[in-house]
């Protein structure tokens, strides 16, 4: 996980002036690719941090953009509501997948 959040940073870093929507849209698709290969049973807590650290990196970029810091914690939470998927489990335990495919 600290791999891709170090790469997600720097990206971040990268489209800094970005709009907001297109850099939302952005993260969106980020974080439900992760959630997509991630999301096995007993893993939501490392999904929801995975979200959580984010949403933290996002808040300091866009922070950074001005010298006028006006962007607070209530307004984030909206912001990473609207274009970041919550966490859920969306693969089931490896072997029911086999048996489903491989009915013996």
């Amino acid at each position: 996980m600290r791999a891709k959040l170090k790469m997600i940073t720097e990206d971040l870093r990268r489209r800094m002036h970005w709009p907001v929507p297109e850099l939302g849209k952005w993260l969106g698709l980020v974080v439900k690719g992760y959630f997509n290969y991630h999301a096995v049973p007993t893993n939501i807590r490392a999904l929801a941090t995975f979200r959580d650290e984010i949403i933290r990196r996002w808040l300091r970029q866009l922070r950074r953009r001005s010298q006028r810091n006006r962007l607070m914690w209530d307004q984030m939470v909206e912001l990473a509501a609207a274009w970041l998927p919550r966490p859920r489990i969306t693969l089931s335990w490896p072997r029911q997948r086999v048996i489903v495919k491989h009915p013996r």
